[in-house]
């Protein structure tokens, strides 16, 4: 798994679906806004390279270089202090949702926990639990097989939790492929979305960086990459609009 589970506690605060969903649009929002506006002050950068390199043709290249490093690092500097504010802000913004989502992905461990917490409470699923307490083990299986055609969640989350307490040896299913099968793609899509905004926010920090040094650096590259690559390979799909976990 890509993303390092966090410990059980009682403390993180809770963040729904619809909200993570919301806190990956704005991220992509707040790094695009920030590449855009880091790419117009280096192409002012490079436009004016050209410039003053067309009408120093007469200097020798160290006379030229010198001058042209002198005008570059003024118009950077100018260019650095008067943008400061907003890439600040955007930086601050974008950290914040990083650490929203993060701390609540202690709430989407797995998709057992997930389909549990699913229809907690509801009347149907305590009617379940009473109609099942004696259900034997042919009829656990055959239920849970119902549960997965049908998408029954409320069902599925009944069989998981009764079969969980099954001795390993004694279980005619697996719980946690149960959960997969019912909301594998939802939490696939959590995972996912949890992890984009981590790498959003650590690629805006990268650019900010590079910007303020005035080249680009590899540092933060790789593990911007292997986080890359670790959610490509969740193949998860976007949360749903339908998605109505809470």
């Amino acid at each position: 798994m890509a993303i390092k589970k966090a410990p059980p506690t009682l403390t993180k605060p809770w963040v729904d679906v619809t909200s993570i969903k919301a806190s990956l649009t704005r991220a992509r929002e707040l790094h695009s806004e920030n590449a855009k506006r880091i790419s117009e002050m280096n192409v002012r950068v490079a436009k004016r390279r050209e410039e003053l390199e067309a009408t120093l043709y007469d200097l020798t290249p160290s006379q030229r270089s010198q001058v042209v490093g002198r005008a570059l690092g003024g118009l950077r500097a100018d260019l650095k202090r008067s943008s400061l504010d907003a890439r600040t802000t955007r930086l601050r913004e974008i950290d914040a949702l990083r650490r929203s989502v993060e701390d609540a992905g202690t709430h989407y461990n797995s998709s057992i926990q997930m389909l549990m917490r699913d229809s907690l409470g509801s009347e149907r699923r305590s009617r379940l639990i009473q109609q099942l307490e004696h259900a034997g083990k042919v009829e656990l299986a055959s239920l849970a097989a119902l549960a997965v055609s049908t998408k029954d969640r409320e069902l599925g989350a009944v069989l998981a939790s009764q079969v969980g307490r099954m001795p390993h040896s004694e279980r005619p299913f697996s719980p946690h492929e149960l959960a997969d099968r019912l909301v594998g793609d939802d939490y696939r899509a959590v995972q996912a979305a949890i992890m984009e905004v981590s790498e959003l926010a650590q690629r805006a920090v990268l650019d900010d960086r590079a910007f303020e040094a005035g080249r680009a650096s590899a540092e933060g590259n790789i593990g911007i990459a292997l986080r890359a690559r670790d959610r490509a390979a969740l193949n998860a799909p976007e949360i749903r609009d339908d998605n109505e976990e809470n």
